[in-house]
């Protein structure tokens, strides 16, 4: 199956490094952060999880929860997080999910629905589209899809800055613009009539009668 934005995000049961899990129950009231790797022992997802495991604390911050996932058995996830821990400074202290019978990959689109067989015997260049990273809502919908090749690691710092975005214009009638961070203007959705605007956001700024700037709501 192929995933899109707003589509409703496929439930499973996996096993992980913490246990069991059955994903929408996992996500809970939480939004949440599945990234996925092709292989364990992988240079540049070595780096990534590290790196996911030094920012942990910002996505709790924001109310997420952080699951990894590898086309390999549990207990190659353990022996790969002792490299981890050594080489970039951190320890993953979020599950991994074994997707040693691509279940998930599939379910996510990430591999075909043929795929079978023996996991050990795949390359990491066989599961080289298992380089996604998908933000799921509270909703348990899709949120965030973002597709990166093997050879490029991906930018954490960014998905962080988008989950921003997403929280807040979940609960404000706004958008924001190219590069926007925390604490700068926002514009004022479309949807938004010029009158509700005067009363909703008092005092903003209209360059263009389509573009309408306000200060990100508190």
């Amino acid at each position: 199956m192929t995933l899109s934005l707003g589509d409703t995000a496929p439930d499973f049961e996996a096993e992980t490094t913490q246990g069991k899990i059955r994903f929408h129950d996992w996500v809970g009231d939480s939004w949440a952060v599945l990234f996925s790797h092709p292989k364990d022992f992988t240079p540049v997802c070595t780096t990534e999880l590290g790196y996911m495991a030094k920012i942990g604390p910002e996505f709790e911050r924001r109310n997420v929860k952080v699951v990894g996932l590898s086309v390999d058995p549990i207990d190659k996830h353990e022996k790969w997080a002792d490299d981890i821990e050594e080489t970039q400074g951190s320890r993953p202290g979020y599950p991994i999910i074994g997707d040693s019978d691509f279940n998930v990959s599939k379910l996510y689109g990430m591999l075909p629905a043929s795929t079978s067989g023996d996991p050990a015997q795949r390359t990491p260049a066989d599961n080289q589209t298992v380089r996604n990273v998908f933000v799921v809502g509270p909703d348990k919908k899709v949120k965030l899809i973002l597709v990166y090749p093997m050879t490029t690691g991906r930018n954490f710092d960014e998905v962080l800055r988008v989950i921003d975005s997403l929280q807040l214009t979940a609960k404000h009638r706004v958008s924001t613009p190219v590069n926007w961070k925390q604490g700068e203007d926002v514009i004022i959705a479309g949807s938004v009539s010029d009158d509700e605007a005067r009363q909703i956001f008092p005092g903003y700024r209209a360059p263009k009668p389509y573009l309408r700037i306000t200060p990100q709501p508190k």
